[in-house]
């Protein structure tokens, strides 16, 4: 018969194995619950959406969010995706609707394949960004509208796995000072600090395995300390919680 802790792992194994695609973590629905920052990035993403003729929606995934903005598109929408697999999901799910879909680079040092002045709101949700690039894209009086992850995001998570953040510096500043450099108004910023929690350690590995580069190289056998450590976290009545850290910018290129 096999011990508890033989049959955690066992558990482990197969939300290791668990097929995850796009952007979608609804595998994850009430095992994962992450607190949500002041602003409404889709509400806003809808609204400025009402008011453009032509959108980017840069680093789209497998188009989900795209996907569920699709009563507020206007007449052209072009999305850009860098990952091989993604980029098949979403030309399969937005190309039928009429969106140009375009395998580009994520690199926030990386040319768009897109004319001047061709688009008058671009969308990025937790995408990099080359800022001359889109200031170079946007039409006068256009908009960029950009929710990213800090750079400290689970820094206490990854810390269990002796792991330290891939980008600390990615925070607001990194952008605003280029903002201001391509000659872009900003309208908004903020900054979000709040919670990640988790209900069980399967949780904490499918997520982990979704998103490789915060623990790199992670899988069950190769940080199986960690996992039992945090399973006896929660044995002990304690939770799964962790910092969770966004931030949002709106700019818009001066008429």
């Amino acid at each position: 018969m096999e011990t508890r802790e033989q049959q955690l792992i066992s558990r482990w194994e197969a939300e290791e194995r668990a097929p995850f695609a796009g952007w979608d973590f609804a595998h994850l629905d009430g095992r994962m619950i992450e607190e949500q920052p002041p602003w409404d990035y889709m509400q806003r993403a809808a609204e400025l959406l009402d008011q453009a003729s032509a959108v980017l929606d840069i680093g789209t995934g497998g188009g989900e969010r795209l996907l569920a903005l699709r009563a507020h598109w206007p007449p052209r929408v072009v999305a850009t995706e860098d990952y091989p697999p993604n980029v098949r999901l979403a030309t399969e799910r937005l190309a039928p609707l009429g969106v140009q879909v375009i395998q580009a680079p994520v690199e926030d040092v990386s040319p768009l394949p897109l004319a001047a002045e061709s688009i008058d709101l671009a969308l990025n949700r937790h995408s990099a960004l080359d800022i001359g690039e889109i200031a170079r894209v946007l039409t006068p009086g256009g908009r960029l509208y950009t929710q990213q992850v800090h750079g400290l995001w689970a820094n206490d998570l990854l810390e269990v796995f002796g792991a330290t953040p891939a980008w600390p510096e990615a925070a607001p500043a990194r952008y605003l000072g280029r903002l201001q450099q391509a000659g872009m108004t900003v309208v908004d910023a903020q900054e979000w600090q709040g919670q990640l929690a988790f209900t069980d350690v399967g949780a904490v590995v499918y997520y982990l395995r979704a998103v490789p580069w915060l623990v790199r190289g992670f899988s069950v056998a190769s940080h199986l300390g960690a996992l039992l450590a945090l399973q006896q976290r929660l044995d002990e009545g304690e939770a799964l919680a962790f910092t969770a850290r966004l931030y949002m910018i709106e700019a818009c290129k001066p008429t």
